[in-house]
This record gives structure tokens, C-alpha cells and sequence, in this order.
């Protein structure tokens, strides 16, 4: 009983911390679903009938398409309790054979979070639809577009809602005073700079009012709503029969079938519940859903229907017409509050997707902000931030009419909701397990409703809907060609890589100087050497006496667990001292500012040693040429092979009294690095930590030897080696290939952040090595 309560009240509580987070644009659709219903043909058809007409297809389009596709279907297809466009990819590639994501392995399968509820049917026969498209390359790369064009659409939502939600807020400031047109564009203008400049700052310490504030907007709208049937129509509620719809299009005709376009308006922001499924549970929010949040919606738009009906010059402005006047003014003030807060949480949305394409590299590198005072999960990305802001503000001085701002945002929801329908079926068979039939009875039923709407805001686009394809146009290609290139560049590294052999036959030296100190090469590759590390030492024939290749790479999971991201494995025979370490993240997850890479790197190193020498791996480690990985923890705290302690002395120069290795450095350097990291505190606080091996007695003498060998390295330098290379297309390509490489992704390449800031690697550590591609 205890159990069930606490259930019960952990489900109310996420309820209520929901509508500050999911439902803010859906719920301010009521200032703008009439105005634009009600606009070309459509004016010149103002009757009961109609009026009713329109508000049993909003009803109706809500109860279908919100409520049952969503709250029953929708939400139910979570990976691992996170939603959105990606969820849905993500689920498809680990089900299915469809990821053209190059570095996979057979070990990110046994990830625990990576089948989840699925794991049952992993090994259920392939169905002979599944099997041709994990055959066929271009259905696969056909899905991936698809996906991005759906990812397109939520960056697009993410410049039009901010736009049209608080210039419809305002739009009652030309109704009720003085003010023209103009003067409420710029004042929207300046609540849109300072919702975007603040952005940086994080909304922690607000984000507690988000909640109360969509809670008073819909219990305010809800009350006007009952008000207005009460005052104006009672006979309203007759409008709940579809009947209404048939004598709707029986009476309105063509003008009927274009109206459409303003009667999707009210489904806008469904998605988004779909998107922030991971920050609450799918119980917690259809019972916010179909408890309060349907039924205000409802009572809203059935209480302006009662008002149109028996004042139809109100249409341009149905929404402040209908509140009754000593309740304008906090109406309003609610309208504003909700309208930012609806912006808050979509522009939020845009940074998650982006970071998300970002991870599946599908989007150039970026720079993505988390700090630990913040919200979890809440991120801010500078370069997405100020390039939304500008497209906002655009497009609000642009259009100036709100409703052409509505027909470009609806043309975009219903784009992104065609997507996810596309891909639900998919879901169903694939996933779930079920038979194509009911597959293809979704995609029929709601696939055709949404179609109806689709035709219809296409109609749109020269009334404001061409600006949707034009920044979903922009955002796609962005998005595809940074894939395309990557991808290529990967197959090119993965087929310039060093023959094992040639490593082997140059022995435990490799042919070279070795120096104290530990190198880190920075690698896309989760097997084989990089072509970076011979080509570095054809240069300079000299290297650290511990190699390390590290892959950073994503699995398409949100969440990949912290004890399993480390993989560690050996190249090569243990005297040679090189290591591989794959770090493994879920598309989701957030580096944290502050984790100590190289101490966890060393720590898992150090357990990956000791579990072999206990027999993982077997005797022929030695004679392997690329050994076999093991999960290590990453952790700071192992306490078994080796202690942590700050050092007796500091980074300026001083003799370690831990390590046995001198630096060779000339004392001239040794001043110089210690007035520049004079500059970089925090490198100066890891490098003041050293680690020892402990008194712990190992049956192999070698493996106390390995990890002295590993401890002096660390203590004598760490240098990062990332390649740097320069991309083109081979002479002999088409012209669309040299285009798309030589151009766009070059453009793309140059203009993003480098590898080194999003390893967050200190600049005094780090080496470059050029490298030429030719794809």
C-alpha cells in the first residue's frame, strides 16, 4: 500500500512539473486557431453552422490526433524512457540493421540499457520486409533523410514558436488601446532579445514558476471558456458531433478544404509532450493530458465557438474580443508569461535535438554548455542560440501578420508529425513485434487524416508557408551533408589504416625514440592504428613510452551507463605499452565541466591490466595483434590497483617525489609551462594529482612493472594527438560530389569548432597532425 501511494505520488508530482515543460505551445494555440481558420474564403461564410463546423474539426482533430495517437500510441514507443524523432531512429537502428553509423561494434549490444524491454524478440526470426531494407543502402539512407528532415522541422518549430507565440500574445494591445501595429512588432521584438539573451544563464532559478504559470493560464482560459457558453450559446456543446463537420464542408466547399490550414493550429506542440517524455514519465503526463489539459482546451475553444456565433465581426480578433473586460488586462499578462514560457521550453527542445545530431554526427561541432547548478539535462549551445534569435526575429519584423507566422508554424508541425507517423509503423512492426497488418492500419488511419491536413497547409505556402521549407530546405542540407562528409571521412581512415603486422615487425621500440610521458591519439576508428600515428612518427620519429588510441564514440542510446562506457583493450604484445580505450556515450548524455578524463583514463587502464593478469583474455594476449576490449569502470575511486594523492609539489617545476622518471625538459621550458598554466587552474589541479601503485601483492611480477610503467607515464607528460586534416574530393568525382565535399562540407569543416574544444583538451597538451583526405 505504501508502494502504490508513493507511485501515486511521484506520478502527481511529475504531472504538475509537466505543464511547465510540455504542454506550453499546445496550450496557447487557442490565440491564433480561429483568427486563422477564419481567414481568405472562409470570411464570407459566417453562419452558425460554420462556426460549429470549425469547432467540432477542432475537436475532433485534438481528440484523434493529440489524444489517441499520441497519449496511446506515441508515447508508448520511449527508448528507454526518452522520446522524440530520434528515439524513434535509435530504436530502428538497434532492432534493426538500418544505422549507417560506421563505427559500431558487437559490444555496444551488450550494453544493458541497449534492447531494454525488448531484449525478449532480439533473436526472433527477420521478417522478409526487414531483411530488404537492412540489404538495401538506399532505403536505409532513405530513412536517415527522413529522420532529418523531421529534425529539420523541430530547429524550424524552434524559430517560429518563439515568433508567433509572443506576437499573439500582444496582438491584444491593437484591440483594447491606441497602439499601432507596428509599435506591438517592436515590442515583441525586445521580449525575443531578452528571451534569447538570457538563455545563457540557465532557467533554474525560474523554472519553478513555469509550472503555476501554464496551470493559471489554463484554468484562466478554461473559466472564459465556460463563461462564454454560458453568456452567448449554450446550445454549443452540439457542436461535439461530427455531424457538424459534414454540413461544415457541405456549406463552405473549397474555402472548407483550405481552412484546414488553421484548423491543424491546434494540435501544434504535440510533438513537443512526444520530444520532453524524458525529463517525466508517459503516466505522469497523460494524466496531466487527459485530465486537465484536454478538457481546458476543450472548454476554450467550445466557449469562443459560443462567441463567434453571435458576433462574427470579432473573427480577426476572437480571442481578447471574447474576455469579458475587467479580466482583459490579467488574461494578458497571463497570455505573455505563457507565451515565454511556451518559447522557453521549445528553444530548449532545438539545443536537445541539435546536440542530439551532433552525437550521430549528423551536425557540425558545436559548443554545448551544462553545468551542474542548472536543471538535469538542460544544456545551452552559444552558436544555436544567437542563429535562432536572428532567423526569430527575421521572420517576426518580416511577416508582421501574425497569421502568416501561423501557416509557416503549423505547415512545420504537420510535417513533423507526417515524420513520426511514417516511422510509427516501423515501430510496430519492427520493435514491437507486430504484424505488418496493424502497421499498415496506423499509417492508414491517422496517415490519411494528417494527409488531408498536409494538402491543405501546402496550400499555404504563399501565404507565409514557403519560409518553413526554406529553413527545413537549409537545416536538412546542413545536417546530411556534415554526415555525408563525416562518413566518408571515416571510410577513408578506416582504409588508410596501419597494417597490424607492420607494427609488430618494428618491435617493443616501434623503430623510434621513446620519451617519458603518456600520448593520447584521438581516433574515429574502434579498431586497427590511425594512419595519424604513422604519419606523425614519418615526421618526427620520437613517441611517449605509453600509447593510448582513443575513440570517443556515440551508441544510439540516450543513456549509456557509467560503469560501462570504458572499453579497454591491448595492441600488440604488453611490451609494447600501447593501449586502446573506446569511451562509449548515448546521444543524450552530457559531458559534465569538470570530469578528470586522464585520471579515469589511468584508473581504468590500471583495472583493465590487473583483470587480465587474472585471466581475462587467456595466455595468448601476448602473441595477439589487437587484443581483446573489457569493460572497465571509470571511476576515480577503485582503490585496488592504484591510490590517488595530491602531489608534494606543485606544477611550477618542482621534483616530484613520487615518480621515478626526471623530466627532460630544459629548465627554460619547464618556467615557461609553468607560467602558462599559471593561466589554466584547472589543468594546474589535475596535473597535482599522482598515483602509486599499491602494496598489493600480483601473482605476475610484470604487471607491477606494467603499472609503474603507466603511473611514471602519467607523471611525466600527457599530450593529446588529434588529426587535422584537409578534405577533398578526388579529381574524378562528379560535379555533385566535388560540390557537396569540396564546398559545403569544407565551408562546414572550417567554421565549426575544432576537435580539440569539444575533447576539451588544455591547448598546452595538445599536438596536431595534417592529415589529407581524398574522398
Amino acid at each position: 500500500m505504501a508502494d502504490r501511494r508513493n507511485r501515486c505520488n511521484q506520478v502527481l508530482l511529475l504531472a504538475y512539473q509537466s505543464f511547465g515543460l510540455v504542454f506550453g505551445d499546445l496550450s496557447i494555440s487557442p490565440l491564433y486557431v480561429y483568427k486563422c481558420t477564419f481567414y481568405g474564403g472562409l470570411r464570407h461564410h459566417q453562419t452558425e453552422d460554420t462556426i460549429f463546423g470549425a469547432f467540432s474539426l477542432i475537436f475532433w482533430t485534438i481528440t484523434l490526433l493529440s489524444l489517441v495517437k499520441y497519449m496511446v500510441f506515441v508515447l508508448s514507443a520511449d527508448d528507454n524512457g526518452e522520446g522524440g524523432i530520434f528515439a524513434l531512429y535509435a530504436l530502428l537502428c538497434r532492432h534493426a540493421r538500418f544505422s549507417l553509423l560506421p563505427n559500431q561494434q558487437a559490444a555496444d549490444e551488450e550494453i544493458s540499457t541497449y534492447y531494454g524491454s525488448g531484449d525478449a524478440t532480439r533473436n526472433l526470426p527477420s521478417s522478409a520486409f526487414k531483411s530488404l531494407i537492412e540489404r538495401n543502402k538506399r532505403s536505409k539512407t532513405a530513412l536517415l533523410i527522413l529522420v532529418l528532415v523531421g529534425t529539420s522541422m523541430v530547429i524550424t518549430i524552434g524559430v517560429l514558436t518563439p515568433a508567433i507565440s509572443v506576437s499573439s500574445s500582444i496582438d491584444g494591445l491593437v484591440a483594447k488601446t491606441s497602439l499601432n501595429h507596428s509599435t506591438v512588432v517592436m515590442i515583441a521584438c525586445a521580449l525575443l532579445v531578452g528571451l534569447f539573451v538570457l538563455q545563457h544563464r540557465g532557467t533554474n532559478k525560474v523554472a519553478f514558476l513555469f509550472a503555476p504559470i501554464m496551470i493559471l493560464w489554463l484554468l484562466s482560459i478554461a473559466t472564459v471558456g465556460v463563461y462564454n457558453i454560458v453568456t452567448w450559446n449554450p446550445s454549443v456543446y452540439k457542436a461535439l458531433s461530427p455531424y457538424y463537420i459534414y454540413v461544415f464542408f457541405r456549406d463552405t466547399g473549397v474555402d472548407g478544404w483550405l481552412s484546414l490550414g488553421g484548423i491543424l493550429l491546434c494540435i501544434t506542440g504535440t510533438e513537443a509532450i512526444f520530444a520532453e517524455l524524458g525529463q517525466f514519465t508517459a503516466t505522469s503526463i497523460r494524466f496531466a493530458f487527459c485530465c486537465f489539459v484536454y478538457p481546458c482546451l476543450v472548454l476554450q475553444y467550445m466557449g469562443q465557438a459560443a462567441f463567434l456565433s453571435k458576433n462574427f465581426s470579432a473573427l480577426p480578433t476572437s480571442f481578447y474580443d471574447s474576455i469579458p473586460d475587467p479580466f482583459f488586462w490579467p488574461v494578458l499578462m497571463m497570455a505573455m508569461l505563457a507565451a515565454m514560457v511556451a518559447s522557453q521550453a521549445v528553444i530548449f527542445a532545438t539545443f536537445s535535438i541539435v546536440k542530439q545530431c551532433y552525437a550521430l554526427g549528423c551536425f557540425p561541432r558545436v559548443k554545448i554548455v551544462h553545468k551542474p547548478r542548472w536543471v538535469l539535462g538542460q544544456i545551452y549551445i552559444p552558436e544555436i542560440n544567437w542563429v535562432v534569435m536572428i532567423l526569430t526575429l527575421t521572420v517576426t519584423i518580416f511577416f508582421q501578420d501574425t497569421r502568416h507566422i501561423a501557416f509557416a508554424f503549423g505547415l512545420a508541425c504537420m510535417t513533423l508529425a507526417f515524420v513520426t507517423t511514417w516511422l510509427m509503423p516501423l515501430i510496430i512492426n519492427f520493435v514491437w513485434n507486430r504484424n505488418i497488418v496493424f502497421s499498415v492500419l496506423f499509417i492508414l488511419f491517422f496517415g490519411t487524416i494528417e494527409l488531408v491536413f498536409f494538402a491543405s497547409a501546402l496550400a499555404k505556402i504563399p501565404k507565409g508557408g514557403w519560409i518553413t521549407l526554406l529553413l527545413s530546405l537549409f537545416f536538412t542540407c546542413i545536417t546530411y551533408v556534415w554526415h555525408y562528409g563525416s562518413r566518408k571521412k571515416y571510410l577513408c581512415d578506416q582504409h588508410n589504416k596501419v597494417p597490424m603486422k607492420s607494427i609488430l615487425s618494428l618491435g617493443p621500440s616501434l623503430g623510434i625514440i621513446k620519451v617519458p610521458g603518456m600520448g593520447l591519439i584521438y581516433t574515429e576508428l574502434a579498431s586497427g592504428v590511425p594512419a595519424t600515428f604513422t604519419h606523425f612518427l614519418t615526421n618526427l620519429p620520437a613517441f611517449y613510452q605509453v600509447v593510448v588510441f582513443v575513440c570517443c564514440k556515440t551508441v544510439p542510446i540516450p543513456y549509456v551507463p557509467q560503469k560501462e562506457r570504458y572499453l579497454i583493450g591491448r595492441i600488440g604484445p604488453k611490451t609494447y605499452r600501447m593501449y586502446r580505450c573506446i569511451i562509449r556515450a548515448g546521444y543524450k548524455d552530457v559531458n559534465k565541466d569538470g570530469d578528470d578524463f586522464e585520471d579515469e583514463l589511468v584508473m581504468s587502464i590500471a583495472e583493465f591490466i590487473q583483470l587480465e593478469s587474472e585471466g581475462y583474455g587467456g595466455s595468448n594476449t601476448d602473441r595477439s595483434i589487437d587484443g581483446r576490449l573489457a569493460v572497465v569502470k571509470a571511476s576515480n575511486k577503485f582503490g585496488t590497483r592504484l591510490s590517488r594523492s595530491i602531489s608534494e609539489a606543485n606544477i611550477a617545476g618542482s621534483s616530484r617525489s613520487q615518480t621515478t622518471v626526471t623530466n627532460s625538459k630544459s629548465p627554460v621550458l619547464l618556467r615557461l609551462r609553468a607560467e602558462y598554466e599559471q593561466e589554466l587552474p584547472r589543468l594546474s589541479m589535475r596535473r597535482m594529482f599522482q598515483f602509486r601503485p599499491m602494496d598489493t601483492k600480483f601473482r605476475q611480477p610484470q604487471v607491477k612493472e606494467e603499472l609503474f610503467d603507466l603511473v611514471n607515464a602519467k607523471d611525466a607528460e600527457v599530450a593529446y594527438i588529434v588529426g587535422h586534416g584537409h578534405v577533398k574530393a578526388k579529381r574524378n568525382s562528379v560535379f555533385v560530389k566535388r560540390l557537396v565535399v569540396n564546398v559545403a562540407y569544407s565551408f562546414l569543416r572550417k567554421n565549426c569548432r575544432s576537435p580539440a574544444v569539444m575533447l576539451n583538451i588544455p591547448h598546452i597538451c595538445l599536438i596536431k597532425v595534417g592529415m589529407n583526405y581524398y574522398l
